[in-house]
């Protein structure tokens, strides 16, 4: 029996942060995502490109173990939907004929509903996915509750950014209503002026509004910033999702005409300039330490700009219970530089900071407010000194 298209579809994006490799920890972490979107009435809820898997997975994509591992995660999740709640957009690995894709699967009523490869894949810059992934065809839009939804992967929309094929003019062509495009692309300085000229391209040519999902987090040297958009048809815009952080937000979407609108979503300021590298150099700190598993940071003060610039960085990103300290002044040592380390720690001290002040000869007095040890530079670190190493180096 034919069901008459909906009218209104409500849109969870689902601007998150995975780990790399930790498939079942992405997989729960998209259970709370979809368990939050049902409580607020979602339909679809749509996660960024490889997300099961975590971005970029690189090699591990190889490995017939974690092939596995990433199918059985998704079989899982798509019974799940079998519930009556929101059907699910996320993208994994995916291996047909023995080749790996990078795929983004639809989880509908209890099954796994659709596949579509990514057809593009960029070859540049820290980018290398034609090294572990095979081309998908250009393919056509998928059907949810009566309407076409094109799903372009990342680099499907950057035609401009190599010999590439238009897969958003061929589910244009195919009758795409909406276009929800899962991305993996990591920040530059001005990098959403960017993606938004490359959509408005996108969005001109096919006359199809088109929903930006983007990672968010550190991993290893990337930063993904998320700062996932919307833009209508007509290209002006439906949403705009805060950067730089983790957010589950439903959209209204509503046949308005012959097109789709959002009529009910956030639009936040993203940072921009110099306020947005410190943004990113915080999350890419932040997510560096405890992905890796690390407890904190050691850094030198040495009463220099350098230093107080890396001091205050690590505090803002991990709380300055995590953040340790070391200065170990000689008599060569300027007052000045030790007066001005001493300054630094007080100020941060208010939130915590601990530093640890190994004593040189004369500028043993001069550091009030920092904790001394009574090491002498002219002596080795001794295993039976009371004060060394700190408390917080065992």
């Amino acid at each position: 029996m034919n069901t008459r298209p909906t009218d209104r579809l409500a849109i969870a994006v689902a601007q998150l942060n995975p780990i790399v490799g930790d498939i079942a920890g992405n997989a729960d972490k998209a259970r709370r995502a979809r368990a939050a979107a049902a409580r607020d009435g979602a339909d679809l809820v749509a996660f960024p490109e490889l997300f099961l898997s975590g971005y970029p997975p690189e090699d591990l994509v190889l490995k017939p173990a974690f092939q596995a591992a990433c199918r059985a995660a998704i079989e899982t999740l798509a019974r799940e939907t079998g519930d009556g709640g929101p059907a699910l957009l996320i993208g994994t690995p995916w291996v047909e004929e023995g080749k790996p894709y990078n795929a983004y699967c639809m989880l509908d009523r209890g099954a796994i509903s659709a596949v579509r490869l990514k057809v593009n894949l960029p070859n540049y810059g820290v980018f290398d996915e034609r090294r572990v992934f095979a081309p998908g065809s250009p393919p056509g839009p998928v059907s949810f509750r009566g309407v076409r939804i094109g799903l372009p992967v990342c680099e499907d929309i950057w035609t401009e950014w190599g010999d590439y094929e238009d897969v958003v003019e061929t589910l244009t062509e195919s009758g795409a209503e909406l276009l929800i495009v899962p991305n993996g692309s990591p920040y530059s300085r001005d990098k959403d002026e960017v993606r938004q000229n490359i959509v408005v391209a996108r969005v001109t040519e096919s006359g199809v509004p088109l929903i930006y999902v983007n990672q968010v987090g550190g991993q290893d040297e990337l930063v993904f910033d998320g700062a996932s958009f919307g833009l209508h048809a007509d290209r002006t815009l439906g949403f705009q999702l805060a950067a730089f952080r983790e957010v589950v937000t439903t959209l209204r979407w509503q046949r308005v005409g012959n097109a789709w609108r959002c009529v009910e979503g956030p639009i936040v300021p993203v940072e921009e300039g110099d306020r947005a590298d410190y943004c990113a150099c915080m999350l890419g700190l932040r997510d560096y330490v405890n992905k890796n598993g690390f407890s904190g940071v050691v850094l030198g003060l040495s009463g220099g700009i350098d230093s107080a610039l890396a001091t205050t960085l690590a505090t803002d990103a991990l709380g300055a219970d995590r953040v340790h300290c070391v200065m170990l002044p000689y008599r060569f040592t300027s007052s000045r530089s030790i007066e001005d380390a001493a300054n630094v720690a007080k100020v941060l001290a208010r939130s915590g900071l601990r530093v640890v002040l190994i004593d040189a000869d004369t500028h043993a007095g001069s550091c009030t407010g920092i904790e001394r040890s009574a090491l002498s530079t002219n002596e080795a670190p001794s295993n039976t000194s009371s004060s060394w190493p700190p408390t917080w180096l065992t």
